[in-house]
């Protein structure tokens, strides 16, 4: 069996080593273990069988929901009864890389005498009337339609798909192209994320070496302020399809040896060369595939990692060249300590030191986006995060400046103003009143009845102004002798004004409720 494995080849080249771990990597990989512990990345057995019974429910509430439409329908009883309907679930929970508290990807496949509009209306009034659901809503416009909510407090993201068949069997494979035979773009869309996530689980050569080596490097990512599709670095299925690549070329090594390997592979890597797990195959539709030679849009990719299910699409289109050189120097940095953590110099914690993002830069880009409410919010601020690495691309054309680092995340506040002058310096990120300020995570809408510094009629002028903030540090060409002559100043008009305008063009701006300002800041 052994020597079968030494000669199988799980990518699209032959393994770059098929040497087995030594005893060293083995001992290191159990440190690594401990550590991923130390740093709550398992979650208890208890949650886990949690998660199962939610799964349970909602396979059955799926079966329930396909047979109360077959019945609406006009199919009998034995044909809505026998119609069938699943469940499938994808992203870090198929993958088996979830952290305690972590969403579930969630896709549910029905037959064609069931409409997608069911799904939003009827199988969405199901999901209310449960008591276990709570922060139910719908996003029906998404380039992937969902229902998202927390089902016993699981946060679930749910998705999708209508099959041209008349019935769902309980063994159905999403892995036979042909299932997309007839379905719209959405559906496909829909469809992808657990056949891609299946995919890659079915090319690593061990699933328990790929989960824990993607732990790591998921952990360090994150740490590290380099996860993020939206802002232009790679989320979690880019992420995954990295590991996966590296681990077809060690297809013996542990999860140390893995990780030990993979910044040194990413960081040599000769971009835009892309990353594939395997061969490109024709589907039975003639659907837009990745094609560089095809496609000139493909073709300005610069770090491209390529799905390896029927649709084969580019997971990382959002890396400008800033995020790519910034992750270089990440791999690089990370390669350096990972080569002393192999040779006994180093510890596995040292590998997932927070980032340094608000003390690198001299220069910042500060913007706020701010609303009256939290509802609005979540949709402005959205909105305004959506419109940041066009912002970046922008400002990566403006002399001087080589690298515009974005931020992965908006820091979200809550600020109690008096009407006018506070209001006006909140909306631009001037709010000097800290024992009002309050992080939206810990906040709730009755925090101003607790502010007994402030008079009753005070307290009752208070008005509740929610704030997202995002930044985007700036990295400046280094003055030289040629240089340093004139002066050396960034002109960033045109940048922030476009990024703004782009912004208010939103058909839900209303200028009245919602505002967004941007501004430099010296570091």
């Amino acid at each position: 069996m052994a020597q079968l494995n030494r000669q199988r080849q799980w990518g699209i080249t032959p393994p770059s080593s098929i040497d087995y771990p030594s005893e060293h990597e083995l001992k290191l990989t159990e440190n690594l273990i401990k550590t991923l512990h130390e740093y709550g990345l398992f979650e208890s057995d208890q949650e886990t069988q949690k998660r199962i019974a939610v799964l349970n429910k909602l396979d059955a509430l799926v079966k329930d929901f396909v047979y109360r439409v077959g019945r609406l329908q006009g199919l009998t009883e034995e044909e809505a009864k026998s119609a069938g309907g699943k469940i499938f679930t994808f992203g870090s929970y198929k993958l088996g890389v979830h952290n305690a508290g972590a969403d579930i990807d969630t896709l549910c496949v029905f037959p064609k005498h069931v409409e997608r509009d069911h799904f939003f209306t009827i199988m969405y009034d199901m999901l209310s009337e449960r008591p276990e659901v709570t922060e139910l809503t719908s996003v029906v416009d998404a380039y992937v339609p969902v229902i998202k909510m927390h089902f016993s407090g699981i946060p679930i993201d749910f998705v999708c798909a209508r099959l041209s068949m008349t019935t769902v069997p309980e063994d159905f494979d999403l892995s036979d192209n042909n299932i997309l035979l007839g379905l719209d773009e959405r559906c496909i869309r829909s469809l992808n994320g657990s056949r891609v996530t299946d995919e890659i689980l079915r090319l690593v050569p061990s699933v328990p070496v790929f989960r824990l080596a993607l732990r790591t490097i998921k952990l360090w990512a994150k740490k590290r302020a380099i996860y993020s599709n939206i802002m232009g670095f790679l989320g979690g299925v880019a992420w995954a399809m990295l590991v996966a690549k590296v681990c077809q070329m060690f297809p013996n090594a542990c999860a140390a040896s893995i990780v030990s390997r993979f910044f040194l592979i990413m960081f040599q890597w000769e971009w835009p060369r892309p990353v594939v797990l395997k061969a490109m195959e024709e589907g039975p539709l003639p659907m837009r595939q990745w094609n560089p030679k095809q496609y000139p849009a493909d073709k300005s990719h610069r770090m491209p990692i390529i799905t390896p299910a029927f649709p084969s699409m580019c997971a990382t289109h959002n890396v400008t060249d800033s995020t790519r050189d910034i992750m270089l120097h990440e791999f690089r940095r990370a390669g350096d300590i990972v080569e002393r953590i192999m040779i006994g110099t180093g510890k596995w914690e040292e590998l997932f030191v927070e980032s340094d993002f608000f003390q690198n830069y001299n220069h910042y880009l500060q913007i706020v986006a701010s609303s009256y409410s939290p509802q609005t919010q979540l949709q402005w601020s959205g909105l305004v995060e959506s419109r940041i690495r066009q912002l970046v691309l922008k400002l990566e054309l403006v002399d001087l400046l080589q690298v515009a680092h974005p931020y992965i995340k908006g820091i979200e506040r809550v600020h109690y103003c008096f009407l006018g002058k506070e209001c006006w310096d909140v909306a631009h990120g001037n709010f000097n009143y800290p024992e009002r300020t309050f992080d939206l995570v810990d906040s709730n809408l009755n925090e101003a009845d607790t502010f007994d510094f402030l008079s009753p009629e005070e307290r009752q002028s208070l008005v509740p102004i929610y704030t997202t903030t995002y930044y985007i540090g700036l990295k400046v060409e280094p003055a030289t002798d040629e240089t340093s002559r004139g002066p050396r100043k960034l002109n960033l008009v045109w940048p922030t004004t476009e990024f703004l305008k782009t912004a208010k063009m939103w058909d839900r701006y209303d200028q009245k409720t919602m505002g967004i300002t941007i501004k430099n800041l010296k570091g």
